[in-house]
């Protein structure tokens, strides 16, 4: 049984599986956990010790909501609060918290620090003074960490990502099919178009007739990309849409190679996940990515998303030959029992409490 390092602990956060699987992982640690939130908890994600909720608007505009979560707060008296984003998020928890001697953690999302400063000089501002305003902040990439520090001057800084929930059973690398896996959401920061532009010169090649795409997820563009799949003549694509977990962990354990080419990106479960069922992750060439996957060696880097059938083509090539695969699957799921299981990092999550408690 997991012993708890703080009495009452309070999570702010908004209603997204991020703060969710959050919630219930780390409420073995807390004896009382209240959470402030702009939507309601599922009943599977709610833990049997969640003490207390409170509805919040995190809007920019919602300028009272500061105030009624400081009185909130003044009436269950947390030991600790974690605000998780950077942006309106923490905005309002930094200014309803201020001066009540609680200590701040604050959990910094990809776009919250590489994204959101660099839409205007309010919105800057505003993300310089949450990281200030943090007695603790946690990044998960080094990348982020970085730029975090570049933004503001930071009391603690931690490296620590949100993890799977466990580690796949090990592939049977020679029976998985010929696939390729996409599975990040049909928005513009994730590029899906030029998956498909991509797939339409693998398409074209004879080497590649045994070989098929899919595209999973679902967003604001995925009509736009159907049309283009069909104005591009694809025949080996399937659209799934928005899939529950088991079944894309399927879609993971039958596909050899997995492609995620966004424009910015921290650390992201997906390609956890991916790594963890075996898949060779092809992966646009940013920082964060580049923590996980070495070109040629556990993974493909695609310099130039322009030209990614040719980094696809090369991709494929390496995951067809079952040893080299095998050998990938091998490295890539230590590298994610190492440093990306659920249940380890909430455990590191609680020992930064605990850290954080002791200091006067």
């Amino acid at each position: 049984m997991t012993e708890p390092v703080v009495d009452k602990l309070l999570i702010i956060g908004s209603a997204s599986v991020h703060t969710w699987r959050y919630l219930t992982g780390i409420a073995p640690h807390a004896r009382e956990v209240y959470l402030a939130c702009n939507g309601e908890v599922p009943a599977e994600r709610r833990p049997a010790n969640l003490a207390g909720t409170l509805k919040l608007d995190f809007r920019l505009a919602a300028l009272g909501s500061a105030a009624k979560l400081r009185a909130w707060v003044q009436q269950i008296q947390p030991d600790l609060a974690h605000v998780h984003q950077a942006n309106s998020v923490a905005w309002h928890a930094s200014r309803g918290l201020r001066g009540l001697g609680i200590p701040l953690a604050l959990t910094a999302w990809g776009s919250d620090v590489l994204l959101l400063p660099n839409q205007n000089a309010l919105m800057a501002r505003m993300v310089k003074a949450n990281l200030a305003a943090a007695d603790l902040i946690t990044s998960d990439s080094l990348y982020m960490a970085a730029r975090i520090r570049e933004l503001a001057p930071v009391k603690r800084l931690a490296v620590l990502n949100y993890g799977i929930d466990s580690l796949p059973p090990e592939p049977d690398v020679a029976a998985k099919p010929k696939k390729v896996l996409s599975c990040r959401l049909h928005k513009p920061l994730y590029r899906i178009d030029a998956i498909l532009k991509g797939w339409a010169a693998i398409e074209a090649q004879p080497e590649f007739a045994d070989w098929s795409l899919t595209v999973a997820a679902s967003g604001s563009e995925t009509d736009a990309l159907k049309a283009l799949a069909e104005r591009l003549g694809l025949t080996r694509v399937t659209f799934t849409g928005f899939v529950a977990s088991d079944v894309l962990g399927q879609l993971y354990r039958d596909s050899r190679v997995f492609v995620s080419v966004p424009e910015s990106d921290a650390t992201s479960i997906s390609l956890l996940e991916a790594m963890g069922h075996g898949c060779l992750p092809l992966l646009s060439n940013l920082p964060a990515n580049l923590e996980w996957a070495i070109d040629g060696l556990n993974g493909r880097i695609a310099e130039d998303v322009s030209r990614l059938g040719d980094d696809m083509a090369r991709a494929m090539r390496d995951a067809a030959d079952d040893e080299r695969l095998a050998r990938i699957a091998t490295l890539n799921r230590g590298l994610v029992a190492d440093k990306a299981l659920h249940a380890d990092n909430m455990a590191a999550f609680a020992a930064l409490y605990s850290e954080l408690l002791q200091k006067p």
